[in-house]
């Protein structure tokens, strides 16, 4: 009899997609559904990518060289300079996506069995990474309640031991929508140097940002360059998530070294992708500032929603385009499915991503949900006016089962014989 391997089996299933066939279902009863749980943007791909992919013109669709195409890697050594991140193309790798820069970054620095510090609630396929990677992440809690700010460096030590071999952030953060401040990136730069450990940074989202606020990015504190890997991705930037274009990055060159072999293991990134990533990489970036207006506008439509939600605990996120909130229920698991198999309200519903499967410790995250505010505005109240609608009802479903187990409690309590 054929074996599935016990590792395929105990794989994760991901919170942000393991709905969709709920989702579909929905609509196959002719019901609307705004999809709230997956950061696909809606803005069109810009026109220079797209016409860099109508005009490719190789007589031959070739590997390209492992460490990416040289336009390419040029080209995102400006694009970093721009951004006050002094990179040349030698400490640049092109990978498939951020997700493989991730894979690259996690089998640099750890042995099987190691540990990377997290921010609890993180990026979820983190999870499924270290998961294939064989380490461990090794989880630093935040808090709803002061936006999911970084915790303080004392709290980060004491999670620190002999396996860790580095710290994985996110910022702007997904899930949270949080930018962390200036002052916290340098104080856990001074923890990483003393303690001899590398920060992994995923700045995938790094020109979200609102309410005037600038993003700063790991390279741009001072002594910390050899403990530093920034991962990146036009995913996002360029509405080009399909492109699967990232970038791991690093003055270390050691660790450059080893990404290389992992690069060459791998043979190249998508040939046509890269060059139609050069065209947005190049583009003037005047392009981002109506797109961040726009999901600035997104931004405050779903927290106005949250606004009439009674018992919602939600600080209003900074960054990238998501949100984590706390719900007045007690399962956002049964919630999310609920709300695609038993509710619409005016023949809507929302497809959430359940929050718990963000959180690597047990029970933590259970009453919360992730939305991505990825839908134009007035999609967004709509969508929103169902969600509210369906925590009400969804609270008098949660009364009315308690009621019910309760009762059925009571009753198998009971001498045989007995009437209740």
């Amino acid at each position: 009899m054929t074996h599935i391997s016990h590792r395929a089996q105990s794989m994760q299933a991901s919170p942000i997609r393991k709905l969709i066939p709920l989702a579909t279902a929905a609509r196959k009863r002719g019901v609307t559904v705004y999809p709230l749980n997956i950061g696909q943007p809606d803005i069109p791909t810009p026109e220079p990518v797209l016409d860099a992919i109508r005009g490719f013109d190789q007589k031959v669709l070739a590997y390209s060289p492992s460490p990416g195409e040289e336009y390419l890697l040029d080209a995102f050594s400006g694009y970093y300079k721009k951004n006050r991140i002094q990179l040349e193309p030698s400490e640049i790798i092109v990978t498939t996506g951020g997700s493989e820069a991730i894979f690259f970054a996690f089998l640099a620095i750890c042995d099987p069995g190691d540990e990377v510090i997290v921010f609890e609630p993180f990026y979820t396929n983190y999870n499924g990474m270290a998961f294939q990677t064989n380490i461990t992440l090794k989880a630093v809690r935040t808090y709803a309640e002061d936006g999911f700010q970084l915790p303080s460096v004392e709290a980060i030590s004491k999670a620190i031991t002999p396996k860790t071999k580095g710290i994985l952030i996110c910022n702007p953060n997904n899930p949270t929508g949080t930018v962390y401040p200036r002052a916290k990136l340098e104080e856990l730069a001074t923890l990483a140097k003393s303690r001899n450990l590398y920060i992994l940074s995923d700045e995938v989202y790094r020109e979200f940002t609102y309410d005037g606020l600038e993003h700063t990015s790991i390279m741009h504190i001072p002594g910390v360059e050899s403990h530093a890997i920034l991962v990146d991705s036009i995913s996002k930037r360029y509405s080009a998530c399909g492109a699967r274009i990232g970038v791991i990055a690093s003055k270390n060159r050691e660790v450059m070294a080893v990404c290389l072999k992992f690069a060459q293991a791998r043979l190249s990134s998508p040939t046509v992708e890269q060059w139609a990533a050069k065209a947005g990489v190049l583009m003037d970036p005047g392009y981002f500032k109506p797109i961040l207006a726009e999901y600035q506008r997104r931004r405050d439509a779903v927290m106005e929603g949250f606004s009439k939600i009674p018992g919602v605990v939600c600080k209003v996120p900074t960054g990238a385009f998501y949100v984590i909130a706390k719900l007045p229920i007690d399962d956002g698991e049964a919630f999310a499915k609920w709300l695609l198999t038993d509710f619409s309200y005016k023949g809507n519903t929302v497809l959430v991503a359940p929050a718990a499967g963000f959180y690597v410790t047990p029970g933590l995250g259970k009453n919360e949900i992730r939305i991505s505010y990825v839908l134009e505005v007035g999609k967004l109240r709509t969508a929103m006016e169902a969600l509210a609608e369906g925590v009400k009802a969804f609270q008098a479903h949660e009364k009315t089962t308690k009621a019910a187990v309760k009762a059925a409690a009571a009753n198998a309590a009971l001498p045989v014989g007995s009437l209740r």
